[in-house]
Formats: C-alpha cells, structure tokens, sequence
C-alpha cells in the first residue's frame, strides 16, 4: 500500500526574500505557553537552550515583533503575537486537513492504479472523528487500502447508491428530528441490497470560547446582537440538525451574526472559534475537547456506515469490518470525547436502523 501525506503549513518570507516555516517554531512557541519557561520548552522539544533562543530572534526579525513577554520574576510568556502565530498554523492545519487528505486518497489510488494495487475500501463520509480512526486503523495495520472522501452525508449515500463507494457514512440524530432527517436517505438505500454498520453513538453541541466569557447558555443566545456564530454548510447532516434545532426553540436564522459564514468540518469550525474569529460553533464533542474549548450539549446522534450486504464477507470491506469489531478500535474510538462505540460492527437492517438506533443492532 502506497501512504500519501498531503500537510499545510504558512511560510513567512521576509523583505529580503528569506523564507521560514510557522512549523519549525510553533512547537517550540506551544510548549512555552505550557511550561512559561523557554529552557523546559527546548528541554522539551530536545533542542539547546542557544538553539532554541535562535529560533525565536530568526522568526521575530522575520515577523517584526517579539513573540516572548519576559516578566522579571514571573517565567516566559507568548507575546499576543506569540498567541497569534499558533492560532495561525493550528488554523491552517485544521481548516485544510479534510480536503488535503482526500487529496492524499486520491494521489495515492493513482499510483496504487499503476502499480497494480487498486483494491481499495472507497468511504464517502461525512466528517467525523471515528471515520478518521476507521481510516488510520485501516492504514496502521495494513488492513486495507483506503480512498477516504469527506461528503455532505446525503451526496455519500447517494454515491453509494450508485456504485461510486463502498461504505457510506451518514448520522441521524436520537429523538424529534429523527423520522424526517431518515426521510433524506430512504430513496437511495434498498432494504434487500443494502445493510447499515453501526460505527458510534456520538455528542452534537455548541462550542464556546474556554470559559464561556459570552456566557453562552443555549441555542437562543445565538439570536443576541454581540454573539459571533459560524455554521457548517448547507447540506451537511450537521447544517440540517443546526437548522431543525435552531426552528425548535423559535430563533430565526437571520437574526444569527455569522449565519452565513461555513466552515466544511467539526475541526474547522473549532479552530475558528479557538482563534476568536467567533464566539459560538456547533459540532462533535472531540473537536471542542481538542481546542479546549468548552462544550455545551444539545443532541445525542447515532453515525453508521451504509453498505451492500453482499460485499461484506471477503475482500477488502471483510477487513473493514473485522477492523471495526475489534476491541482495539472500540477502545480507541472510547477514548473520543462524548463517542459511545459498544455497538460499533453491529449489522443493522435499514428500516430498524433509520428508525431506531443501536437498538436495532442484530
């Protein structure tokens, strides 16, 4: 198997012309923020002490400013440009990792196509941090080869439908919405060609800023005047949840600041209100926990994978799945914040899946 990485990275170049990467010193910058000490941050980073200090007065007289607030008695600190220029590369890395990894995918089956490796499990999905595990657990242990696409869950379902992938992801949320958001999937998944895999039960929230200085209780703070919002993209399962939700309690969508303004997945949107860019964003549990921001909430999903039963006893999606009923997974997927994997590779038929939940699980 053929493993393509496809990674971002901001590179400032001075009036000279002289280029430096924000990834050679951002490490070093986090672990300063960590520790409040530069010689624990290079200790850290296995960089001298002089190593590390030359890194620091390279990227400021790249940048033009100090990124080290030195206080007499009190350690090291990021400067505010210090903070500025972390939040940039996180933002960068997160924002750009789902399309450059389908970049990757699709790089790597051309050439496992002139190779002669082009077996492959084909996932259309829609963006989530279990898939991701599904995806490196597949590629870790050699499993399968995989071409991970990240799509709106309808235009995933409907791939499959078509032939175009294996196995489709898609979530439905438990409770209210549940019927009318199964509604979206019926016509392209046949009861007797098509199976669905439970993967994970899974949390949906608001994101907010670490400690909430908005104070944030719910989704009607969205309509206030000084609350900055930012939204997945119409058709996204997520959209249509925040949407049923939002037409729940009564807020109208236009009053919301920052209604308009998308991001194309849970990582994105978390990495946009980590940079203050925004107040308030919806997604899953894991991208909230991983910026550290705070999470309040508001509705328990359950994902599967939609797939055609006759295909699911050899080859490359036997692998799949034998991958996704291991301990090994399920234990990896548990670690995920708010991710409830016990009836992760149970077989569900169509009808009592769109309807129920893990509870339909045979």
């Amino acid at each position: 198997m053929i493993e393509i990485k496809c990674v971002a990275e901001l590179v400032v170049r001075d009036s000279t012309g002289r280029e430096a990467s924000l990834t050679d010193i951002v490490p070093l910058l986090a672990l300063v923020d960590e520790t409040g000490s530069i010689a624990q941050a290079a200790e850290q980073s296995r960089l001298s002490y002089r190593h590390a200090w030359g890194l620091l007065r390279l990227f400021e007289a790249r940048l033009g400013g100090d990124l080290i607030a030195k206080e007499r008695g009190k350690g090291s600190a990021l400067s505010s440009l210090g903070h500025a220029v972390v939040r940039a590369q996180r933002l960068c890395s997160e924002r750009l990792d789902a399309p450059m990894q389908m970049l990757a995918s699709e790089i790597a089956e051309e050439l496992g196509r002139q190779l002669g490796r082009s077996a492959m499990v084909r996932i259309h999905a829609s963006h989530g941090y279990a898939v991701a595990a599904l995806v490196t657990a597949l590629q870790t242990r050699d499993a399968a080869s995989v071409d991970i696409k990240y799509r709106e869950s309808a235009e995933a379902v409907a791939a499959l439908a078509r032939g175009e992938c294996d196995f489709a992801g898609f979530h439905l949320p438990r409770g209210t919405f549940r019927e009318l958001c199964a509604d979206i999937y019926r016509r392209w998944l046949d009861p007797r060609r098509h199976v669905l895999i439970y993967l994970t039960r899974r949390k949906q929230g608001l994101f907010l800023q670490k400690g909430n200085p908005k104070g944030v209780r719910g989704l009607d703070d969205l309509a206030r005047s000084d609350v900055r919002f930012v939204n997945r993209q119409p058709g996204s399962g997520t959209r249509l949840l925040i949407d049923l939700e939002l037409r729940r309690v009564g807020v109208d969508p236009e009053r919301i600041n920052g209604y308009a303004s998308t991001e194309l997945t849970h990582t994105a949107i978390a990495a946009f209100v980590a940079s203050g860019m925004a107040d308030v964003g919806f997604g899953v549990a894991p991208a909230a926990h991983h910026f550290g921001l705070d999470f309040v909430p508001i509705v328990d999903e359950d994902y599967y994978f939609a797939c055609e039963r006759g295909r699911l006893s050899s080859g490359p999606l036997a692998a799949a799945l034998s991958v996704l009923r291991s301990d090994s997974f399920r234990d990896s997927v548990s670690h995920l914040e708010g991710y409830d994997p016990a009836q992760c590779g149970s077989l569900v038929e169509i009808q009592r899946g769109l309807r129920g939940g893990a509870e339909g699980a045979d």
